[in-house]
């Protein structure tokens, strides 16, 4: 599949790019040569547990998935640690603060991520309030949760029921 060239003149110059030719074509520029790589969007996401064993979901305002729940997640930003971000995206999106850890898996793209990476973490303080992009927050038993929204949220439940510690 081709790449949609959304570059049309070069961020160095200012010359006409073109496009490429194949199916991983790079939009090159027509004077100074410079390649226009695309980089991908990195969608990072937490994977947190109550003193009971509950799951942390949040139930989502924005589309895609939106009034579905899913795990606390949002982007990484430009030289921003994947860890650092996907706390910051629980805080502010639950109220709760987490310190975040090993990788639980990668996933292919989905929610306008190129690749998404949930991480565990490890509830540290705060007091839970849904805010930013999220319609509302709680805890869920693994055999009692809401429509989620996600193909890896619903592979992190099903890892954490295999688990046995459900």
């Amino acid at each position: 599949m081709a790449v949609e060239q959304d570059v049309r003149h070069c961020t160095r110059c200012g010359a006409p790019v073109a496009a490429g030719e194949g199916p991983r074509a790079v939009p090159t520029c027509t004077a100074c040569g410079h390649r226009h790589f695309r980089d991908p969007k990195v969608g990072v996401g937490a994977v947190v547990r109550d003193a009971e064993g509950r799951l942390l979901l949040v139930r989502r305002g924005v589309p895609p998935a939106r009034g579905l729940w899913a795990l606390p997640a949002g982007y990484v930003d430009a030289g921003e640690d994947p860890r650092e971000a996907a706390a910051r995206e629980v805080l502010e999106e639950t109220g709760l603060v987490v310190r975040c850890g090993a990788v639980v898996d990668v996933y292919p793209g989905g929610g306008g991520a190129s690749f998404f990476l949930a991480f565990e973490a490890a509830l540290v303080g705060g007091v839970l309030a849904a805010a930013d992009d999220a319609l509302d927050a709680a805890f869920f038993p693994l055999d009692a949760l809401p429509e989620i929204g996600f193909a890896s949220t619903q592979d992190v439940v099903a890892r954490l029921r295999a688990d046995g510690r459900a």
